[in-house]
């Protein structure tokens, strides 16, 4: 039966409402299926607003390839405003999605992107909105089967009793398996009702159904154990990995907003994973190994977003764009390409030891040179080698030296506080770094209107990396050495007003460790934070620490545990971490060597280039590391015609 739209009800809400273009839909490139003719119908949620999750990758990438089945259609959800919310409860207008604007509950699926945790609580509201049952364990075979995927979907345990399934690791090829599977549930009558369902996803490559384990803990508070509670369950649930890239080209038609997003541009992936071994780096470990599209691969995806959105800038993204290893001849055919056109490259922050000015003026040939961004993310070099990120001072002054002197002005640098083994003191040469920088920009340019910013985020020990067992600094700790690090950047006068410093306080930061190091019994803290108002916690003006801590000591203190055990309190060796059973490819003890290695301050180089560390994650995968050069040229090689470009 098909669907009915709610825009009718909606549409007299949206001249009430803040922004609200951005619930109507009908973007560039969006696609509307037939409803009646699809077999399986997802609905893709980025529990943030609009202008966040409209340009995610992932969401775009998952959206292409379900709408090219013939048996499956795809929608896109976001998550709503407060004062939308508002007036939908008053008037009953159920949680929709941006294409059809139909109700979230009348999909077979709700797939649900979690690029941080801080969206937990976004997730309850849509549930809520959309008469889903918030506990897994309350909903029957006619609700949706809520799926989370992304990065914080590598320890669901937080969220465990509000989604069905966590789609571990790639989402490219399990999307279609999960897929697959509804289908085939429901040509047959849907046997066995909700649970069989979820005992055959259980049995799907990359697909943890957390109320098929149980939990039990220790008088110390700890894990005892996890144990599945049916023999068609596996015991350890490993990511997917999604390898030859190039046969996955997507997104092929960028969305183009309607309304201001972060992010305005055709973007594409030029490799995935990373193995420069940073640390404190989830996404460099759970996306492991490195593979790399191939040079025709990356210019066919270029041409085609262009040709299909018609934005002017294009991200070549990656963890590290500058480390393809054919980054060189990548960024010169584009830049001949879209030579005289308003066509114009970019790269996210680059490392500086991959990074030299012949790729900094390919990149900026067609457009204008805003800054250089790179991130060091230490202060010193003694908390560099803890973390592995071997950044020497030296490098980054000569670099951003050859830069002012050929006409940049401004750099921007990363760093993070409140680091493993970190003292005062390595924060505060982040001040001296960034007066250095000043004094050699004015040297090699010649003018006094050089600029450096600093920009510092608190840092949170995350699953699957070698700081998993880290002790997460206080809050009280990370804005005392902030303040400290502002009086000495502001010490000098006539340098500190030409360096901008940006700084997330530390409480967002200890919330967001609870969240991901957190187990099953944090859920009750999201929920309880949830119905006192939480809404949208990434966003400063909306966060409550007040009420997370309350919560959390409403919550978890009755049970032996509380915000500091889960948090400021390091691990032992032995100590069951709470997904322990979700396998990003990465052997335990390596993970607790390095660790080891850490607290020694021991580097450790990157295995592209040098012997197996013996990591795990190529036999774990059954993938290896794909590098170049690919023998390919960059195509197609003629250049645009700035007439007919967009045409």
């Amino acid at each position: 039966m098909t669907a009915a739209s709610v825009f009718p009800d909606l549409e007299a809400l949206l001249p009430r409402v803040s922004k609200p273009v951005q619930y109507v839909g009908g973007e560039l490139n969006a696609q509307l299926k037939d409803w009646d003719a699809a077999d399986v119908r997802w609905a893709l949620m980025y529990p943030d607003a609009y202008e966040v999750g409209l340009p995610n990758q992932g969401v775009q990438i998952l959206y292409e390839v379900l709408n090219e089945r013939v048996d499956a259609l795809a929608e896109r959800c976001y998550s709503v405003w407060p004062d939308l919310e508002a007036l939908m409860r008053e008037h009953g207008v159920p949680a929709f999605t941006v294409d059809g604007h139909r109700p979230l509950g009348a999909f077979d699926l709700l797939g649900v992107s979690f690029s941080t945790e801080l969206g937990y609580t976004n997730l309850l509201t849509a549930l809520d909105l959309a008469h889903i049952p918030l506990h897994a364990a309350d909903r029957d075979e006619t609700h949706p089967v809520v799926v989370a995927g992304g990065h914080a979907a590598f320890n669901p345990e937080p969220v465990s009793r509000f989604v069905d399934v966590a789609a571990i690791g790639d989402g490219e090829e399990v999307v279609g398996d999960i897929t697959d599977v509804v289908r085939d549930w429901k040509a047959e009558g849907r046997p066995g009702g909700r649970r069989e369902l979820l005992l055959r996803l259980a049995a799907t490559d990359g697909c943890y159904v957390p109320s098929l384990y149980e939990v039990t803990y220790g008088e110390d508070g700890g894990i005892a154990a996890v144990e599945p509670v049916d023999a068609r369950v596996p015991r350890t649930v490993t990511k997917r990995t999604t390898t030859e890239l190039d046969e996955w080209p997507y997104p092929k038609a960028p969305l183009v907003p309607l309304a201001e997003t972060v992010h305005e541009r055709a973007s594409v992936e030029i490799f995935r994973g990373c193995t420069r071994g940073c640390r404190f780096c989830q996404a460099g470990m759970i996306t492991r190994p490195v593979r790399e599209r191939s040079l025709e691969g990356i210019g066919r995806m270029v041409d085609a977003s262009v040709r299909a959105s018609g934005f002017d800038e294009v991200g070549l993204l990656s963890l590290s764009s500058a480390d393809h290893s054919e980054i060189a001849e990548i960024t010169k055919g584009l830049a001949d390409r879209y030579e005289g056109t308003n066509t114009s490259l970019s790269l996210p922050s680059t490392r500086v030891d991959a990074f030299n000015i012949d790729l900094a003026n390919e990149i900026s040939r067609n457009g204008r040179r805003s800054g250089l961004t790179f991130a060091p993310e230490g202060g010193s070099e003694r908390i560099r080698r803890v973390i592995n990120k071997m950044v020497s001072e030296e490098d980054l002054i000569r670099t951003v030296s050859e830069a002012f002197a050929q006409g940049w002005r401004q750099v921007k640098l990363y760093f993070m506080c409140g680091l493993p083994t970190e003292e005062d003191e390595d924060v505060l040469e982040i001040a001296g770094m960034a007066h250095r920088v000043i004094k050699a920009g004015r040297a090699a340019s010649g003018r006094n209107d050089v600029r450096c910013t600093i920009s510092i985020g608190g840092f949170v020990p995350k699953p699957h990396t070698p700081f998993q067992w880290a002790a997460q600094a206080h809050p009280d700790v990370v804005d005392d050495r902030l303040r400290k690090l502002r009086a000495a950047v502001n010490a000098d006068r006539k340098i500190g007003r030409n360096i901008g410093m940006r700084y997330h306080d530390g409480q967002p930061s200890l919330v967001e460790g609870l969240l991901a190091r957190g187990d099953r019994r944090v859920g009750a803290v999201i929920e309880r934070v949830w119905r006192e108002g939480g809404r949208f916690d990434g966003w400063s003006e909306h966060f409550s620490y007040e009420r997370w801590m309350t919560a959390a000591a409403a919550e978890l203190e009755p049970l032996g545990v509380s915000v500091d055990w889960y948090t400021t309190r390091e691990r032992g060796r032995d100590e069951v971490l709470p997904w322990d059973h979700l396998d990003s490819g990465l052997e335990r003890d390596w993970l607790w060597d390095d660790w080891q290695d850490a607290l020694a301050g021991r580097e450790q180089d990157d295995c592209r280039w040098t012997p197996c560390f013996d990591c795990g994650v190529c036999p774990s995968t059954g993938t290896d590391i794909e590098v170049g050069p690919s023998g390919t040229t960059l195509l197609p090689l003629t250049v645009v015609n700035p007439l007919t470009q967009n045409r």
